[in-house]
């Protein structure tokens, strides 16, 4: 296996298991106080959390995305899994707010 495609996996899929658990938290904050800030938190958790599923589709299942992800250069191997790093390191830090 392709150490990117392993690590952009990696990040998508922690992506969603962050979202998941950050999502819980802002709709039980959203029910609790009503704040429109929370909803922006939760509509925001609800539309990454789809992406990151499409991304886990095209890294996982999808054999033509597979193929050209493992013959491109590395310079578009590294780009595409940082774009989910960025986001894993983004996501982090909001749960490390979120949790503390």
């Amino acid at each position: 296996m392709d150490v990117w495609l392993g690590a952009a996996r990696a990040a998508a899929a922690l992506n969603v298991v962050l979202l998941v658990g950050l999502g819980y938290v802002w709709l039980d904050n959203y029910r609790e106080h009503r704040a429109r800030h929370t909803l922006g938190l939760l509509v925001f958790a609800v539309l990454l959390f789809v992406q990151n599923v499409l991304w886990l589709y095209f890294y996982v299942l999808h054999p033509d995305f597979i193929a050209w992800f493992v013959n491109s250069g590395t310079d578009v191997r590294a780009g595409v899994t940082l774009l989910c790093g960025l986001e894993l390191g983004a996501l982090v830090f909001l749960g490390r707010i979120t949790f503390t």
